[in-house]
């Protein structure tokens, strides 16, 4: 069966052509099994298995937290869709589709070879990343440390062009954003609670 042709087609730009090069050139077995195993943290399976557990672990807390842990779950949920939904219209060939030599070297091959916009993993990341301002500085940090790690490791395994990675970043950003909207998260700042006077509803 053929598959529907996609409405875009996405071309890497010469900045992605010339950081895939760069890595392509550098990479090895070592640094690609390191990359792969680092990677899976932000598959969408276990980040709303991770929501789930979170989300049921809330449930006897104070309004705050309560109102954080469906947040969390719910932009994991919206995060794990919305890139199914963008790939089914947009075709962009991934930059482990364009080498030879480096598979020799441990390059994979990674999903869908017309796949790669946006990051499907740098949205769950960005959402997840823009999620985390609403938590005291330390525990953001700690996200966000995290996140540009294992986005990062996809440009390294040749699975997304650099901008894939900056594209699915800013749509999780905004994602999270508009899902604030529905969910009305209550920040927590620093190590107390913001006090309840003053987020009412």
């Amino acid at each position: 069966m053929i598959a529907p042709m996609a409405l875009i087609t996405v071309r890497p730009t010469q900045l992605d052509k010339d950081i895939a090069l760069d890595v392509a050139r550098h990479t090895d077995v070592p640094i690609e099994r390191g990359a792969e195993l680092l990677t899976r943290g932000a598959d969408e399976h276990l980040l709303i298995a991770a929501a789930m557990v979170g989300w049921l672990f809330t449930r006897r807390s104070d309004e705050p937290i309560r109102r954080l842990g469906t947040h969390f779950l719910a932009c994991s949920l919206s995060s794990a869709v919305l890139p199914h939904i963008l790939k089914a219209f947009i075709d962009q060939q991934r930059p482990d589709r364009r080498t030879v030599t480096e598979h020799w070297r441990g390059v994979p091959l990674s999903g869908k070879s017309e796949d790669a916009f946006p990051s499907g993993h740098a949205l769950h990341v960005g959402a997840l990343g823009s999620a985390a301002t609403l938590l005291p500085p330390r525990i953001r940090n700690l996200v966000w440390t995290a996140g540009a790690l294992l986005v990062g490791t996809h440009v390294v395994l040749l699975a997304h062009w650099f901008t894939d990675v900056l594209a699915g970043l800013g749509l999780g950003v905004v994602l999270e954003r508009l899902t604030r909207l529905v969910t009305k998260p209550i920040p927590i700042r620093g190590d107390r609670q913001t006090p309840r006077n003053r987020y009412s509803g």
